[in-house]
């Protein structure tokens, strides 16, 4: 049964620009390009602090092929891991699977 990521991030002052152009233009190519279903991003209507997306995933093993394909990559381990502590507070970060509930209409 497919289930869903909601990733929630604290983005740290004055970083949600930087963090919108690097996530749209970089993190969210790459992802995507590895299988990643991106469903939904979003931004805290008042607050910059809050940023949460998610990703939905067919199976456990289809999610730890694409977690092996993006976080264990050169470009991620070298060029964009050491930028993220820039933009976000990754003590912060909240990540929850979640499943649709019987009247989704996201199953």
């Amino acid at each position: 049964m497919a289930f869903y990521e909601l990733r929630q991030y604290k983005v740290k002052p004055g970083q949600m620009e930087n963090w919108l152009d690097c996530m749209e233009k970089e993190i969210l190519p790459f992802q995507v390009a590895n299988g990643v279903i991106v469903c939904g991003m979003f931004r805290g209507e008042t607050d910059d602090s809050v940023f949460c997306w998610m990703r939905r995933f067919e199976s456990e093993e289809q999610r730890e092929e694409q977690y092996k394909a993006i976080y264990e990559n050169d470009w991620w381990q070298n060029e964009m891991l050491p930028r993220l502590s820039d933009m976000l507070d990754r003590d912060a970060m909240v990540v929850t699977r979640i499943v649709p509930t019987r009247m989704s209409t996201m199953k």
